[in-house]
């Protein structure tokens, strides 16, 4: 039998790296070669500060690997096809030796028909009755086919590759995808959170000889690759989604005679609503161009496909199959059906993760779904209004499937009105209790989402229900969708089909999350929302998968979390994992624990106490001193926005915010973030302008107000002069009065329970019976480890990301000031860790305790005279 082709050998060069790398830079790309040859099933942890490489050194060490093994493979001496070759196992037997399997099934080559699902009428006739009210004709399109079900185990169907709509009939476009090519593999997925950290990527890979050998491909969102300039004008995400949906539903058909030697026929062309994508040849046209011009980012993909006049993002997503590298967002990748729908393969394919030190909690946060009041009162009225128009002309099968969503629908509204008690808003259950509590437990909700999936009943009621309305209001459609963008009627119906596909998940997979109405009507909008709490079985599916897994980050630790909530049953040593300091010197960093203002007062920024306007003015006089002993760029983060809000207002009282002026211009971080970048913008023209322009005197630089969790804690760079200090004021747990977050520490107790007794369910999901909330504070008391340990890293997480932003480069040198009393306490004064034990090990190494304010300020003036 054939045998897979053998490991590349051990590496300690990688020519394509563009400069010497640094010893730290050669161990990393040596660990991740060796992880990805130590076989299938790998999984490493790779943990890199930032401003190390760690990018250029992923890229090196396993585009590399890429290359040497498909090397290797070529070497390898081909295998007879049958017959007895020497290489065959002696004790096989014959019949195993001569069977010759079956080729794997191709999702993307021709399909098998399908028994027939959908019908249409015979002809253009309408059923009895239709059209006879004047308005028939117009509104014939919003009928749906005829519906039958599959009776037989209501187990969903293949969803093929995306048929894109063009000038060319269904065959041939069969035949065009086959021309793409066989699944190039294997292949490397590389992922992270943010287009711009692709971006970031794509640019270090242009850096290397890899860009021109190496095919890659990068997808988007439709936000940022579409250039149809009246779908992009509708602003979010969700209606540029809806709008692309519904072009590409919206095909106009025209029959063209096909003409040989001897007949005449005449056959269907579709062409696409959507004028990017009418014409195939263009769509060539773009995959040939970005071929030929090696790694393209978001930005370039864009700019290409406006020039050539075709749609990038299908464009791009073409080209994933003769890929060898894909470059893509969290989302195209984790989601499962995301990649079903781009048609990815993950099979023997490498995968990596980057910024995963929050992995679990994204890989839960994808999965969550949640549908408010009104947007069930406005599917109700949408279903009704259908229902009550077409009756008399649906299939029995239709008719059937929308009565049930009505009765869905109007089961969950009676549980978010009906609280006449008033005693308590929010309850959390499992899915089960759910479906119990409301006498839905008898509906198929697997039968029910494949109808909604296969019979386009989303466009087809929200169509009529747009329809109606704009007949009534005088309103043109299109500006009506733009009037209620997310409130729109697909939007309203899309958010019921993802809340009803999450009741399929386990029992213990997920909660149920109900926020009833306040009888007094001052609480936040009621809703009933899933909260996906098993993050390891959506990671499995991308394990199971792929050839390896590779996490990288610039803070995983503690890694036995990571591990307790993404592969449980794997043991700790089958885990690789990797770390190392930073390249900068240790000089180039100067963290303080500061525990005590000016004044002496001792700074406690616990919730109790952080809102006292004498430690809102304390902290007010300490940053009025730190402003004339630092240079240029300050970064102040804040544990919320309204707690930066309160800050600002009160140091504008008294009259600090002008004082602060007179050394600092103040910028503050914008809750929405598409005006952060602007804001950063004027912060970096303001350091630079204050640098050139230094007497000495007066303004030196500038100050930045921002939010832990902001998108400038995340993602922004504060090298050099943009960040010569960082200041985190207090320690930023989460609220737990958050209701997802305790369901998620109950649920991280209950596992972490099971793995210490060595039973699933030894622990007897001690939670799984209160329906009504109990206090945050009560639930952490419990907590025995794993809970109160999560809560812990969560905020220590938050701290790490925060400070990291300012060390970017071997050159770069930055003070980090940890503004609160708890970072100087020793872990056994309370029950919670000593926070400072979860600092990096290259800052915890440097980390100082100044016992008053007078020795940071000494510190300061030191560390700025010393690297200027």
């Amino acid at each position: 039998m054939p045998t897979p082709p053998p490991p590349p050998p051990p590496r300690k060069d990688f020519p394509a790296f563009p400069f010497p790398p640094y010893p730290i830079q050669s161990e990393f790309m040596s660990f991740l070669y060796g992880a990805l040859s130590s076989g299938p099933g790998a999984l490493a942890l790779l943990e890199s500060p930032t401003g190390t490489g760690k990018t250029l050194s992923i890229i090196c060490s396993a585009l590399q690997w890429l290359l040497d093994r498909r090397d290797a493979a070529a070497a390898a001496p081909a295998h007879p096809s049958g017959g007895s070759g020497g290489g065959e196992d002696d004790d096989e037997p014959d019949w195993m030796r001569d069977f010759t399997p079956l080729p794997p099934e191709k999702e993307n080559t021709k399909r098998k028909p399908k028994p027939p699902v959908m019908r249409k009428s015979v002809g253009s006739r309408r059923p009895d009755g239709f059209g006879e009210e004047g308005a028939g004709d117009d509104e014939g399109e919003f009928l749906l086919e005829d519906y039958e079900s599959d009776s037989e185990d209501g187990a969903r169907r293949g969803a093929g590759k995306r048929a894109h709509c063009g000038n060319s009939s269904s065959s041939e476009g069969e035949e065009l995808d086959e021309e793409e090519g066989e699944e190039v593999t294997p292949k490397v997925y590389f992922t992270s959170r943010t287009h711009s950290q692709l971006s970031q990527f794509v640019g270090e890979l242009k850096r290397t000889e890899f860009a021109g050998r190496i095919r890659t491909v990068c997808l988007g969102s439709r936000k940022n690759l579409c250039i149809n300039k009246d779908v992009l004008k509708l602003g979010s995400a969700n209606r540029i989604n809806e709008r692309c949906l519904e072009l590409q539903k919206n095909k106009k058909s025209s029959k063209v005679k096909i003409e040989d030697d001897k007949r005449k026929a005449r056959q269907a062309k579709n062409s696409c609503g959507c004028p990017m994508l009418r014409n195939r040849s263009l769509q060539k046209e773009f995959r040939s161009e970005v071929s030929n011009q090696g790694a393209l980012d978001i930005e370039d993909l864009a700019h290409i496909g406006k020039k050539i006049g075709t749609c990038p993002y299908y464009g791009s997503r073409d080209m994933v199959r003769s890929a060898d590298l894909v470059v893509l967002p969290y989302q195209s990748l984790l989601l499962k059906s995301a990649r079903e729908s781009l048609g990815l393969n993950l099979k023997d394919s490498v995968v990596i993760i980057d910024e995963a030190h929050n992995l679990a909690d994204s890989l839960t946060n994808m999965y969550n779904s949640k549908i408010t009041l009104s947007q069930l009162k406005a599917v109700l009225s949408h279903l009704d209004a259908y229902l009550d128009r077409f009756h008399n002309v649906l299939g029995a099968g239709n008719r059937r499937y929308i009565q049930t969503l009505t009765v869905l629908t109007r089961s969950f509204l009676r549980v978010l009105i009906n609280n006449q008690d008033g005693a308590s808003t929010m309850s959390s259950m499992t899915i089960n209790q759910f479906l119990f509590a409301l006498d839905i437990d008898n509906i198929n909700i697997v039968k029910l989402c494949q109808y909604v999936k296969e019979s386009n009943i989303i466009h087809k009621v929200s169509g009529y229900a747009n329809r109606i309305t704009s007949t009534q209001d005088g309103v043109n459609q299109f500006d009506l969708q733009q009037e209620h963008g997310e409130g729109s009627s697909i939007a309203c119906f899309q958010a019921l089909v993802d809340f009803l596909r999450s009741l399929l998940n386990g029992n213990d997979d997920g909660r149920i999350i109900v926020a009833k109405q306040k009888l007094n009507g001052e609480s936040e909008e009621a809703y009933v929302k899933f909260v996906m709490l098993c993050a390891e079985k959506i990671f499995s599916e991308v394990t199971r998968d792929a050839y390896a897994v590779i996490l990288a980050g610039g803070t995983l630790q503690p890694i036995e979390e990571t591990r307790l909530r993404l592969c449980p049953s794997l043991p700790p040593t089958d885990i690789k994992f990797f770390t190392c300091n930073h390249i900068v010197p240790p000089e180039s960093i100067l963290p303080i624990a500061v525990t005590r203002g000016p004044s002496g007062m001792t700074f406690d920024f616990s919730y109790n106490s952080r809102s006292s306007p004498s430690m809102i003015e304390e902290l007010g006089r300490f940053i009025c001193n730190i402003v004339t002993v630092v240079p240029e760029g300050v970064v102040m983060f804040f544990s919320s926005y309204d707690y930066e809000r309160r800050v600002y207002d009160a140091w504008t009282t008294a009259g600090i915010i002008s004082k602060i002026c007179k050394k600092k211009h103040i910028f503050r971080e914008p809750r929405n973030s598409a005006d952060v970048e602007s804001v950063l913008n004027k912060y970096k023209e303001t350091i630079q302008s204050c640098s050139k322009n230094c007497q000495g005197q007066g303004v030196n630089g500038a100050l930045l107000l921002a939010v832990v969790g902001g998108k400038i804690s995340e993602g922004i760079n504060f090298s050099d002069g943009m960040g010569r200090c960082v200041i985190m004021v207090g320690l930023p747990y989460p609220s737990p009065s958050d209701v997802e977050l305790i369901e998620t520490i109950k649920h991280i107790e209950t596992i972490s329970s099971s793995v210490l007794v060595g039973d699933d369910k030894a622990s007897g999901r001690k939670y799984d019976d209160e329906c009504e909330l109990q206090p945050g504070y009560d639930i952490l008391r419990k907590c025995t480890k794993g809970g109160r340990e999560y809560y812990e890293n969560l905020c220590m997480k938050a701290v790490n990301q925060s400070i990291g932003r300012a060390i970017r480069h071997i050159n770069d040198y930055a003070a980090m000031l940890l503004v609160d009393s708890r970072y100087a306490q020793a872990s056994s004064n309370k029950s919670f860790s000593c926070p400072t034990d979860k600092l990096p090990q290259w800052i915890k190494a440097r980390l100082s305790s100044a016992k008053n304010y007078g020795e940071v300020h000494r510190l300061l003036h030191q560390f700025f005279k010393l690297n200027k």
